[in-house]
């Protein structure tokens, strides 16, 4: 089975920095990219930053840009995001996010992790 656990979600004051990590298992981990994405209250979820599987190619949403680096230690299968210079606007549920081939189809399936609360206010 597929598990993605995220962690490192907290409060923090604005311009504050935090380091969400996302532990996966159940599939190779190095063949896949990994996605961070954010829900703000009544807000559509969306894609905050994506890391190819090798690590080598990164993007990032216009509003995290300069502020917001994914990276992954494919050894330990888990993916990051460091997060700085954090704005009260940054303040969602963030969820790490693959998607797995299924079997040898052609086909993948979504999975997300729980998601980790991260709150930026004074």
């Amino acid at each position: 089975q597929v598990h993605l656990v995220e962690s490192g979600g907290g409060l923090v004051q604005p311009g504050g920095s935090l380091k969400l990590s996302c532990a996966a298992s159940g599939f190779i981990f190095s063949r896949y990219a990994m996605n961070w994405f954010r829900q703000a209250p009544g807000k559509k979820r969306e894609v905050v930053a994506t890391i190819s599987h090798g690590g080598a190619a990164t993007n990032y949403a216009d509003s995290v840009k300069g502020r917001f680096t994914i990276s992954r230690d494919n050894a330990k299968s888990t993916v990051f995001l460091q997060m700085n210079n954090l704005k009260p606007e940054d303040t969602a549920v963030y969820y790490c996010q693959a998607s797995v081939q299924r079997g040898s189809t052609s086909s993948y399936d979504p999975y997300w992790g729980q998601g980790t609360q991260v709150t930026v206010s004074s």
